[in-house]
Formats: C-alpha cells, sequence, structure tokens
C-alpha cells in the first residue's frame, strides 16, 4: 500500500520519522541506531532525505582550507534500499529540484523503481548556502510543481524527451510539503495556500508539514486549507526541542514562532538536559492534543532528537 493508504487504513494515528543519509565516510551505524531506537512503535515509513552538492571548506594536511564543490550526504536511494532490506519497513525517499537537473532526476526515479519503491517525497529544497535566494542547476526546475510534472510524465509512461517508457510499472505516489506558518518565500498565506492546492490538483496524495510548536497555529492552517478547497491528509511535523541553541536556532532557521509558554519554559532552562525535558514535555502534550482532534500520522523529525522522540512516542502510542 501506498503512504496515502497506509494513514488512511485505521483509526489509529500513524506514526513515521524522518531521517538523513550519513555525512560521506562516516558509515551507517548511526543511521541505524536512530532507527532501532524508534522501530518498537511500528512506523508506517520512514522518509529519507536527499541533499544538494554545495561548497564546503576542507582543512589541508597544511592547515589550509580549499573551497570544494562536494555532496556531503550521498546516499538516499541507497540508503533506502538498505533500510528495506534489514527492517522491512516502507520508505520514502525525498525527490528535490534543489541542486538536480531533470535528467539526474530521471536517473534517481529509474533506480527508485527497480527497487520497487513506489512513495515519495517531492520538494523543492533549500537553496544552497550560498545563495541569496534559489537558483535553479542547468536543466533544473525552479519549483516543486515542475519537478511533480515531470514525476506524473514518468507515471504517464514518458521519459522527459517525450520518448515512451517500455515498461512504466506502478506509479509512483507523492506526498508534498505545508507550511503552517507560510513558507519564507511566499509573499503571504493566500499565495502559499494556492501552491499547496496546485500541488494537490497535480496529484499530491498529502501533504507534511514544517516544523511547528504552536498547535493553534497547525489547526487554523488546516481549515484555511479545506476552505481552499484542499482536502489531501495534512500530516504534522514533529521536533521536540533538546539543545539551548535551538531557542534561537529553530525560529530563524524554520520561520517559526515559539508559544509564549514553551518559551518561557526554555528560557529558564540552564542546560541542555533541561530543554530536553521540557522538550519531551511538550511534545507529548502536543501530540496528545493533535491526536484528539484526529490527525491522521505524526511525522517526526529525528536529528539530534531520536531519544526525546522515543520518550515522547512511549506515551502517546
Amino acid at each position: 500500500m501506498t503512504v496515502s493508504e497506509l494513514i488512511n487504513k485505521t483509526d489509529r494515528t500513524a506514526f513515521s520519522f524522518e531521517v538523513l543519509p550519513p555525512l560521506k565516510g562516516t558509515g551507517t551505524d548511526t543511521l541505524f541506531r536512530t532507527i532501532d531506537t524508534l522501530k518498537d512503535f511500528n512506523p508506517e515509513y520512514i522518509n529519507i532525505t536527499t541533499h544538494r552538492s554545495e561548497y564546503v571548506y576542507v582543512e589541508q594536511p597544511d592547515g589550509t582550507y580549499t573551497r570544494q564543490f562536494m555532496r556531503r550526504r550521498p546516499g538516499t536511494v541507497a540508503v533506502a534500499s538498505a533500510i528495506m532490506q534489514k527492517y522491512g519497513i516502507k520508505v520514502v525517499p525525498h525527490v528535490v529540484v534543489s541542486g538536480m537537473s531533470r535528467e539526474d532526476i530521471e536517473y534517481m526515479l529509474l533506480d527508485l523503481q527497480f527497487l520497487g519503491i513506489r512513495d515519495l517525497l517531492v520538494l523543492r529544497g533549500d537553496k544552497a548556502k550560498d545563495e541569496a535566494r534559489f537558483t535553479p542547476v542547468k536543466d533544473g526546475y525552479s519549483h516543486a510543481t515542475d519537478l511533480i510534472e515531470q514525476v506524473n510524465q514518468f507515471n504517464g509512461g514518458h521519459f522527459i524527451d517525450g520518448t515512451p517508457i517500455k515498461n512504466p510499472g506502478a506509479p509512483f505516489s507523492y506526498g508534498v510539503a505545508a507550511y503552517p506558518e507560510k513558507h519564507e518565500e511566499a509573499p503571504n498565506m493566500e499565495f502559499d495556500l494556492q501552491v499547496l492546492k496546485k500541488k494537490q490538483d497535480l496529484g499530491a496524495d498529502y501533504a507534511v508539514t514544517q516544523i511547528f510548536y504552536d498547535n493553534q497555529k497547525y489547526f487554523d492552517f488546516v481549515d484555511q486549507a479545506r476552505k481552499a478547497g484542499i482536502h489531501i491528509p495534512i500530516i504534522p511535523g514533529i521536533k521536540p526541542m533538546a539543545k539551548l541553541s535551538q531557542f534561537t536556532v529553530l525560529p530563524k532557521t524554520f520561520h517559526l514562532d515559539l508559544p509564549e509558554e514553551l518559551s518561557k519554559a526554555v528560557e529558564a532552562c540552564k542546560t541542555d538536559a533541561e530543554v530536553r525535558q521540557v522538550g519531551i514535555e511538550w511534545g507529548i502534550q502536543q501530540c496528545r492534543e493533535l491526536i484528539s482532534h484526529g490527525v491522521p500520522s505524526l511525522h517526526f523529525y529525528s536529528i539530534g532528537a531520536a531519544d526525546s522522540i522515543r520518550e515522547i512516542a512511549k506515551e502517546i502510542y
């Protein structure tokens, strides 16, 4: 079954989480440790992010640094295969516009088709760290909707050059991103909702939100989406706060507001351990309220938070 079928098959709120491919050369130990920490809660699926190449500074033997263009987290397709083989859990690789040409995307779709993977999360992705604004690569796209149209063309049995696929196989099912507090580049929420509706109308089966800490922001967003004609499931994305630094980093990075109650609780903390406990308690409260409102699934962002997610999941599943 596809993700959309899985999350609608039962009254139970589904559990899922996202992992990152390992840093280049570091192996899969940390990745598998995260999955081992969370697998007891029967995840319906695991998302695997895709990261673009970017400029990084690499230290040389003489102590100087050189600027190199490299992909620090390769291996999304291989990681997807490894998780399926080791755990037998459904995987949802991210397919992104960022840093990818149309041909790169086509080859990724072929690789995933060969593995029998039918579910994708289709995203524009982040701009490069050295870019002031998002810039597509040569022969690439500017928007997630362009990528969706390529996936639809592939599902329809044609490559990007229009030639037919002799054995198209089962079509991909895909989800998309949604932003309860508005995408940073959208001029207003109405525009952002128009984009989400276009993704739905092109064929998206569900949406997963950016992280948020104020449930009312999510509830209001879903209400606005329904009024705008968006009927696909909107899955809340959850990330428990775990470090003092996140008090300022998360609002800036993800363009979100912290509820006053949470803000005061974190501000009173002196150590990361204290913040972690606040994050667990807030996460339990947040997830219980979301479940009471009948959300189809909870999707957790696990980087640096797997142990906290485990504590939350023990209380709500």
